[in-house]
């Protein structure tokens, strides 16, 4: 499974939709390749313009470490010195909270990441995941 602008296009589409349609705060997603390169990017009007690093550094975090943002948060909350040695490994670009979902292929092998945010981190992880199940896509929250 490729992970194309198309695709990436879309599950950013979905999760703005899914925001909406439970009356999120405005939203920004991010879709990063295996290599955490940007696929595709977008914000919301309304949404803040530091939401690009937010949401990068949640897919980020996902991708690099391939662990979802759940997991980070988890692993942070256990191992704080951990996490912050990851954050310097990559030059503070990890935001270890829920709203960066891996991206897998169906044989397991990580293939990108949607970061998001705007709202709860909570609520984050609920419209991404509707954009990530509209495209047909695996996703770890």
């Amino acid at each position: 499974m490729k992970l194309g602008l198309n695709k990436s296009r879309l599950m950013i589409r979905k999760t703005f939709e899914k925001g909406a349609e439970m009356g999120f705060k405005p939203l920004s997603a991010v879709v990063l390749d295996a290599g955490g390169h940007v696929v595709a990017f977008e914000r919301q009007d309304g949404a803040s313009p530091g939401r690009f690093a937010i949401a990068h550094g949640k897919a980020y975090g996902s991708v690099m470490l391939g662990m979802a943002g759940t997991a980070q948060m988890a692993r942070a909350e256990a191992q704080a010195y951990f996490m912050s040695a990851m954050n310097g490994a990559f030059g503070g670009q990890v935001v270890p909270v829920p709203g960066g979902i891996l991206l897998r292929s169906a044989k397991g092998e990580v293939i990108g990441a949607l970061g998001v945010t705007g709202d709860t981190s909570d609520n984050d992880v609920i419209a991404a995941m509707a954009g990530v199940e509209a495209a047909k896509m695996i996703g770890e929250a």
